[in-house]
């Protein structure tokens, strides 16, 4: 119980003194909370014994309304410190994991972890934000209520007060089992939850296929086993927990049977004064409502301790090193003595499966190498690893002479320029997807871009134009237009290395025409590294590298590898026929 709230303060961060403020609060609001009980057993005390008078009933009046009023007070300083503080904690936690993923290589997001980053931001911290922080400060009243009673116990009777005591120690007792085995199921719960995102992120994604395929029966129905087994996870969740929760309530129901038996029993020997007698049936029935109330709040934080364990798990995620000091000024003049771009003996992989063998190569300021060569090759790992989505395991890249693992990301970044053949668009305007490649740029400069890219027409006809809010992923747009879109904030954001994954390969004849006019533009003067599906678009490559089973087997001109005879020329063949 003590480890689950130091985790949550923990992670408080730099509002933890707001949070240790509140306890304070909290621990005023608990006597508070008690405060008009004590008083009311000395007003009644007063009048059994005759001794009330105008003066006295007057002033224990005002200081039970005073004591409700306090305790509204420190409740509301209490939410503004410790509940106010919740949300700003999650805010800045928030920032920090968008960062992180920032931060984080490629491979990350293919190993299957959308699902639990989906989680983590959807319902965990959901959860813990809206549920378990404004639980803590609860928590410190409900032990100041409970110790308070107890003490109550003891000054009317010793016998009162060891009995209030090992009820007490009961309830301690059945609380932590019943925390221990909620905790068990709550991480199978949350673990549940993680499974269905995934599931439901794949449905989503894949509908397309799915309806073409007329698979959406099967795909169906694992999305329902799913929810159906997140359903049963979630019963079994309350099925643990219920024979505790009553359990609770058992012990409260015989613990206050056994008070009021205990202290019938010393009032009828003479051994407690009316007064008492009368004081436990003010407190009898309020006697555990604190103790039982902390621990059925205590159960939510099961579900926090499973939760900050997915939390944690996404953030010691390894990044990639950024700890480079050497600059690449955005769009310097490059040095002709140095190759802008230049591989050494580069090896990686993937997990335990080898993909680059010992690939080395160099591409000089403001020429094209092209990479071509049997789909599983390299080619596209070759790219990623120029733009540093992964690290080398061994070897190393530069870009104009200087290894990008000595080079701030930022910089590196700022130096390449990328088109993809698959081209995401954010659910937003027009102008804002262009001005992503500089968002300094001016209106002007946004709007040349797009006539460099050739879209410039088709958007001015969209109902608001550059203001036009697109659907996510560009869904309302079509695949030629929104390849242009993507070309335009390359062109925009002017890198003097482009890396360019065949932009014309699933686009229509018509299309392919604008691509093209639009990728001239967006190359001139650049050092372009281009992987190629159709040949004929890079016949003009000053380098052409034919990548297979991870190495590089033939390089050279397009003449020159057609007049080899070699793997090169069989694709032309193959190609042309």
């Amino acid at each position: 119980m003590l480890k689950i709230l130091h985790r949550l303060i923990g992670i408080t961060g730099a509002y933890k003194t707001r949070i240790r403020l509140s306890y304070i609060t909290s621990f005023v609001k608990g006597i508070m909370m008690k405060a008009p009980l004590v008083l009311s057993f000395l007003m009644i005390g007063l009048f059994m014994q005759g001794r009330m008078d105008k003066r006295k009933c007057l002033y224990l009046g005002i200081a039970i309304v005073f004591s409700v009023i306090l305790e509204a007070v420190f409740e509301h300083i209490t939410n503004v410190l410790q509940s106010a503080t919740g949300y700003m904690v999650f805010a800045d936690m928030r920032m920090r994991l968008g960062d992180h993923l920032r931060k984080l290589p490629m491979g990350y997001f293919t190993e299957g972890n959308m699902g639990k980053i989906s989680a983590v931001l959807s319902t965990d911290m959901v959860f813990i934000e809206e549920n378990c922080m404004g639980v803590l400060s609860e928590l410190v009243s409900f032990l100041v209520s409970q110790g308070l009673m107890v003490l109550m116990m003891f000054v009317m009777d010793i016998r009162l007060g060891l009995l209030a005591s090992l009820v007490t120690g009961a309830f301690i007792i059945v609380g932590n089992l019943m925390l221990k085995t909620t905790l068990k199921h709550s991480v199978i719960k949350q673990e549940g939850a993680e499974s269905l995102t995934e599931e439901v992120l794949d449905f989503a994604e894949g509908i397309g296929i799915i309806k073409s395929f007329n698979m959406l029966g099967e795909r169906s129905r694992r999305l329902t086993g799913e929810f159906e087994k997140s359903c049963r996870e979630s019963i079994d969740f309350e099925i643990a927990y219920s024979p505790w929760a009553r359990a609770l309530y058992l012990t409260f129901g015989i613990g206050t049977a056994l008070m009021l038996a205990l202290s019938g029993f010393l009032f009828g020997r003479g051994m407690i004064p009316d007064t008492y007698m009368a004081g436990m049936a003010l407190f009898l029935f309020d006697m555990f409502v604190a103790i039982k109330s902390y621990y059925s709040q205590m159960a939510r934080l099961t579900v926090t301790s499973a939760s900050l364990d997915r939390i944690e798990e996404v953030f010691e995620a390894e990044e990639l090193r950024d700890e480079g000091k050497k600059s690449l000024p955005a769009n310097a003049a490059v040095n002709a003595a140095v190759p802008a771009i230049e591989f050494e003996k580069v090896c990686f992989g993937y997990t335990d499966k080898d993909v680059l063998k010992d690939v080395s190569f160099k591409v000089n300021a403001g020429e094209m190498t092209a990479l071509v060569g049997p789909s599983g090759g390299g080619k596209s790992t070759m790219a990623s690893l120029l733009a540093r989505f992964w690290d080398v395991e061994k070897g190393r890249i530069l870009v104009n002479g200087e290894d990008i693992r000595d080079v701030p990301l930022g910089s590196l970044m700022d130096n390449i320029g990328m088109v993809f053949q698959r081209v995401y668009l954010f659910q937003d305007t027009v102008y804002n997807n262009i001005a992503i490649g500089r968002p300094d740029a001016t209106k002007e400069e946004v709007e040349e871009a797009a006539k460099k890219a050739r879209c410039y027409d088709f958007v001015m006809q969209l109902p608001n134009g550059f203001d036009t809010v697109i659907g996510e992923g560009g869904a309302s747009l079509s695949g030629g237009e929104k390849q242009r879109i993507s070309i335009a904030r390359c062109i925009l954001k002017d890198a003097p290395v482009v890396i360019l994954d065949e932009a014309t390969a699933s686009v229509d004849a018509d299309n392919e025409r604008a691509i093209q006019e639009a990728i001239s533009e967006l190359c001139r003067e650049k050092t372009l590294l281009v992987i190629a599906h159709r040949l004929k678009t890079i016949r003009d490559a000053d380098q052409i590298l034919v990548v297979s089973d991870g190495k590089i087997i033939e390089r050279g001109s397009h003449e020159e590898l057609c007049a080899q005879n070699g793997a090169y020329a069989h694709m032309v063949t193959l190609q042309a026929s």
